[in-house]
């Protein structure tokens, strides 16, 4: 491997290990290649992971609550669980696919976050046969409303249903107890629909950058992966504009929607899976899997300006899933979701983290690569899924927090962005950790089979305490 590659391989010793039976996810593999959905969930045997003992608490965190997630269906059966969210000391948990899907966005007031209450369910019955895995919620002034924003991801279970269809939906949830529907924004009715998004303010307007998986392939062309929407009036949601991967000359004819030829020699995947935008609104950090984390200068809307991306060694797997930043938006922290570590021509490993300098967005310096031992033993013939790879990544001050499926909670001193390393790890039982979110004094982890979790810092030991990226 390039010498640029620094590994930093760093052993948490607060933990003990006990036998438990986490709950995996069946992966849905719609193209060929590449696993983005989670799917229904199967309970496996001899699976070892570890496991705090008794009240799980880390060198600075201890968990205060994990409610537990009362059905709130008709039907009467419970949803999995996706990401999770927070916002004026409101948590908004995102629903998997379990049971049909349908399960929309969970609300839980954290007044005291040792106690959560659950006051309010939404997007749940707006479009059959979906499941909305993704919402983030912003404060925005437009001329046309002034309130807190809810976007909501909507996915299909199966895009030939013709009741069905993909994209995002807004909600005024400047009362969080009554959401309101605003509007819906529709993306191709080949694609599965919006998988994740993010919404940012510029003065007076506000945007959606949103990561629509194979839209490019299975509409042909006629939509792409990554869509900008102007949302200033939420009920009358427009796209702006869209990037053709094509544009770049790097890429430029050796694309077909999905795979590319880079210049490696390699066939590679080529898609949109995840989308952010720094605390300014100017910038804006696409996850392309195999094309890296591609940046883009979006303060004009209509008319991006690409900047650089991340690339790979030849004999890295690309799988860029998603980022976030650090140091007032100069470090850029990429998570890599392989859970697939056996690929012919690529090196062993399952998904880990890489930190870039991007002071220089036209020329991304990687100053470190985070790689955890998760400790834990699954049979190869079950390990189908994503137990064993990184998942996302949450930063405030210098601690980067990075979900973990059956690893759960990874806390990791970035002090030094070169040398990364683990501090601490939250692990619940039958862990599978799909979501992290900080906010105030408490970190929120969202666990696709049991909901929510609430962690906060023990003893204010916790050494940095200033707003957090999400």
């Amino acid at each position: 491997m390039d010498s640029r590659y620094i590994v930093k391989t760093a052993l948490t010793g607060v933990l003990a290990f006990s036998m438990i039976l986490p709950v995996q996810a069946l992966a849905h593999d719609e193209i060929g290649d590449v696993n983005i959905e989670k799917g229904e969930r199967a309970n496996y045997e001899n699976v070892v992971a570890p496991v705090m003992e008794g009240s799980k608490n880390l060198k600075f965190l201890k968990e205060v609550a994990a409610p537990e997630m009362e059905i709130v269906r008709e039907d009467g059966k419970q949803n999995s669980f996706a990401d999770v969210y927070a916002h004026k000391g409101y948590a908004y948990v995102g629903t998997h696919v379990q049971n049909n899907g349908n399960g929309g966005v969970r609300v839980f007031d954290l007044k005291d976050p040792a106690n959560p209450e659950e006051i309010a369910v939404f997007a749940n019955d707006d479009i059959p046969g979906t499941w909305q895995e993704k919402v983030i919620v912003k404060s925005i002034s437009t001329p046309e409303f002034k309130g807190d924003l809810a976007v909501v991801s909507v996915q299909q279970l199966d895009k030939n249903n013709p009741d069905s269809k993909g994209g995002f939906l807004l909600y005024d949830v400047t009362n969080p107890e009554t959401p309101k529907k605003l509007g819906f924004w529709e993306v191709s009715k080949k694609t599965r629909g919006t998988h994740e998004l993010y919404l940012t303010t510029q003065g007076n307007r506000a945007v959606v950058v949103a990561a629509n998986p194979y839209a490019d392939y299975f509409s042909h062309g006629e939509e792409k992966d990554f869509q900008i929407v102007d949302v200033t009036d939420p009920t009358n949601p427009e796209t702006l504009w869209q990037f053709d991967p094509r544009t770049l000359p790097e890429v430029s004819d050796d694309f077909n929607g999905y795979h590319w030829e880079s210049p490696d020699g390699k066939t590679r995947p080529l898609f949109n899976h995840s989308t952010m935008v720094d605390e300014t609104g100017k910038y804006a950090y696409v996850s392309m899997w195999d094309l890296g984390t591609v940046m883009f200068d979006i303060s004009n809307p209509e008319k991006p300006e690409y900047l650089g991306r991340t690339d790979f060694a030849s004999d890295q797997q690309g799988s860029a899933h998603s980022a976030t930043l650090a140091k007032g938006g100069t470090i850029l922290i990429e998570t890599r979701e392989v859970y697939n570590p056996v690929r012919e021509g690529y090196e062993e490993a399952y998904g880990y983290t890489r930190i870039f300098d991007i002071k220089d967005k036209s020329n991304p310096k990687l100053l470190s690569e985070f790689k955890t031992e998760l400790t834990y033993d699954i049979p190869e013939e079950n390990n189908v899924t994503f137990a064993k790879t990184v998942h996302d990544p949450k930063v405030r001050g210098n601690t980067l927090y990075l979900s973990h499926y059956a690893g759960g909670v990874v806390a990791v001193d970035i002090t030094n962005p070169s040398d990364p390393t683990e501090i601490a790890r939250y692990t619940p039982e039958e862990s599978d950790v799909w979501g992290v979110f900080v906010d105030r004094n408490y970190i929120l982890a969202s666990d696709i089979g049991s909901g929510l979790k609430v962690l906060q810092s023990n003893g204010n030991k916790q050494k940095d305490q200033s707003v957090p990226q999400s």
